[in-house]
């Protein structure tokens, strides 16, 4: 069972940047996307960007295109999102995710799911 873990979130001036990390543990071997999501108060889970794990074929959401970046380090099965020119519609719970039929940025095929980690963006 894969387990996720993400951290680096914090809170930031319009502007700014954060790297967000994904630290995956577990049966990894069922990986094909992986996934960053967002939830916004009073707002639905979004995909933000999606990587296709076994070549590093990246996919973003328009509103991220350009500012956002995903990356993955296989050594150390750890997922990033460098998050550069952050805007305050940008904040939310940001939560990584994978499983064996996840695609793109569809939450609902994505079984694994990290505990979240907040980023808040002020004017």
């Amino acid at each position: 069972q894969v387990q996720l873990v993400e951290s680096g979130g914090g809170s930031v001036p319009a502007g700014g940047s954060l790297r967000l990390s994904c630290a995956a543990s577990g049966v990894t071997s069922s990986r094909n996307y992986m996934g960053w999501f967002r939830q916004g108060s009073g707002k639905e889970r979004e995909g933000v960007a999606a990587i296709w794990t076994r070549i590093g074929t990246a996919y973003y959401a328009e509103s991220v295109k350009g500012r956002f970046t995903i990356s993955q380090d296989n050594a150390k099965n750890t997922l990033y999102l460098q998050m550069n020119s952050l805007k305050p519609e940008d904040t939310a719970m940001y939560y990584c995710a994978t499983g064996p039929g996840a695609y793109l940025f569809d939450p609902l095929t994505y079984t694994a799911w990290g505990q979240g980690t907040q980023v808040t963006v002020s004017s």
